[in-house]
């Protein structure tokens, strides 16, 4: 797979477009992509590798280049799903502070200008007229295992949806068949938005194949998309749905190809490709497929020689960003005497444990969850980019999202406590009764198994805890001690280019 990314990195067959774009221009290539397809049907394998890349590499000539007409460096979609999903809740912080970026990391003063919305919902737009242009031509066109490709271009189309809905709530519905409509599209409400995926994955989940390569689709990954989608659905429609998200959640469980790994350390190494616990991964190599977003944007992020020795994270360079703050290591108690692993994963030599200026690197515990050594292959030479896979999808998380279903339901509670303790069990904590199983149990095991996976923000909403006074973390709305935040931020403003661009979209309500 990566070997397939690297060698269609440079083929233009994709246009440069993001949300102040038409959904549709003319290619900059001679060749059309159906022109291309009926000269050679096997080059789909590549393209639909390059879609897949398109989550987490910025450009098809290497870290300085970009698929949008934004920042190479800081515009991938992988690095705003941190920015957007971890920085804005509890556990993790940024010092740099720079155009917007103190905004996300103090969840206060955000607005439409804010370039980091820019840069997500320019890279959802990207990815999905691709997915309907590959759609418009395959069609019309022979190629080995049509079908499976075509639902797994599907698949792609609608995880892009899947971040639209959570991030925005709104934009506007772009399909093949709408392909290359030059009209502004009508706006799209979360509802019709939530319904066009769900329909989408339930039309695919059974003709995507049992089995793929690592880090393509295949029916277990269909089945946690749509877990996912339906565990989130009383945030997003109003209407809840645990006993759909608890079957799909099932149906990934009950797989059979995946386990939880030994070694909860080596679900986050250089060597990650390996492991039996991820589901789907966004691949990244040190050295072939090259980005600042990706993992390099989490481990060289999150590192600086000023307290630590990079050479041991198998880092040349670290940028001095992120730290955890005390929402996310104080769930583990004492770090000196705590035996779950999950808390060793935390450098604290020289830095303080409260966050007293989010902007002092010593401020907070870097987290060293991630890292770009392997933990079991030979040892690797540090490199300047991270080759670590981001595990997008994994069995603890099914787990977990098994687990607050059950509890919500009120099904299946024995089953759930078992999920829990496979999970705690892994990482060496110690196991919990049924009576001290509950949901705010849960949220807080999701914060121990789960942050800086891109999940933090979701959870909090889902649970109620995100906004408002109620639950306050260090410098939720811009003070110390935290502070409460409108119910306005539980979706991010619609940017300011893309308003301009479609005067069909109107603004969230608040902005």
């Amino acid at each position: 797979m990566k070997r397939i990314i690297t060698a269609f990195l440079g083929m233009a067959l994709f246009i440069n477009m993001g949300c102040t774009k038409d959904l549709d221009t003319d290619p900059l290539v001679e060749l059309t992509l159906a022109e291309l397809l009926r000269k050679d049907p096997n080059a789909v394998e590549g393209i639909v590798s390059r879609l897949y890349g398109s989550f987490a590499l910025s450009g098809p000539d290497g870290p300085g280049s970009s698929d949008i007409s934004d920042d190479a460096g800081e515009s991938p979609f992988l690095r705003g799903i941190v920015n957007l999903q971890d920085f804005t809740a509890d556990a993790m912080k940024n010092r740099w502070g720079d155009d917007g970026l103190d905004q996300l990391t103090t969840t206060s003063n955000w607005d439409e200008n804010n370039k980091f919305f820019r840069y997500l919902y320019n890279r959802i737009y990207y990815t999905i007229p691709q997915c309907n242009n590959l759609l418009s031509v395959l069609n019309n066109v022979d190629t080995e295992n049509k079908e499976a490709v075509i639902s797994e271009v599907r698949f792609i189309r609608a995880l892009a949806y899947y971040y639209l809905i959570d991030t925005f709530g709104k934009g506007v519905l772009a399909t093949e068949e709408n392909f290359g409509t030059s009209a502004p599209l009508p706006e799209a409400t979360r509802e019709e938005l939530f319904n066009y995926v769900e329909s989408e994955l339930l039309e695919i989940v059974e003709t995507l194949p049992e089995n793929n390569d690592y880090g393509r689709a295949n029916k277990a990954v269909g089945q946690m998309l749509l877990a996912k989608l339906y565990i989130n659905a009383e945030v997003y429609v109003g209407t809840p749905k645990y006993a759909a998200s608890m079957e799909a959640i099932s149906k990934v469980i009950d797989n059979g190809n995946y386990r939880l790994a030994d070694s909860f350390v080596s679900v986050f190494s250089g060597d990650n490709n390996t492991s039996p616990e991820i589901i789907f991964p966004l691949i990244a190599d040190a050295l072939n497929s090259q980005s600042y977003g990706n993992t390099t944007y989490i481990v060289n992020g999150g590192s600086s020689s000023e307290t630590m020795t990079l050479a041991d994270y198998g880092l040349t360079e670290g940028w001095g960003g992120h730290r955890a703050t005390k929402a996310w290591y104080g769930l583990f108690g004492d770090l000196d005497t705590a035996t779950d692993d999950r808390a060793k994963l935390f450098f604290t030599e020289g830095h303080s444990y409260e966050m007293t200026d989010y902007k002092t690197w010593t401020d907070g515990y870097p987290s060293i969850k991630f890292r770009n050594t392997n933990a079991v292959s030979p040892v690797m030479a540090p490199t300047p980019f991270s080759g670590t896979d981001f595990p997008l999808f994994r069995l603890a998380d099914a787990y977990l999202m098994y687990a607050e279903c059950a509890l919500r339901t009120g099904t299946n509670l024995e089953k759930a406590l078992n999920y829990v303790n496979l999970v705690r069990d892994r990482s060496n904590a110690d196991p919990i009764s049924q009576g001290e199983l509950s949901l705010d149990y849960v949220l807080d095991e999701r914060a121990r198994e789960l942050n800086l996976e891109g999940h933090r923000r979701s959870d909090l909403i889902r649970f109620g805890k995100f906004t408002g006074g109620t639950y306050l973390w260090p410098w939720k709305g811009g003070v110390a001690g935290g502070t409460a935040i409108p119910d306005t931020y539980k979706l991010f403003p619609i940017p300011l280019q893309a308003l301009e661009a479609n005067p069909n979209l109107k603004q969230n309500n608040g902005y």
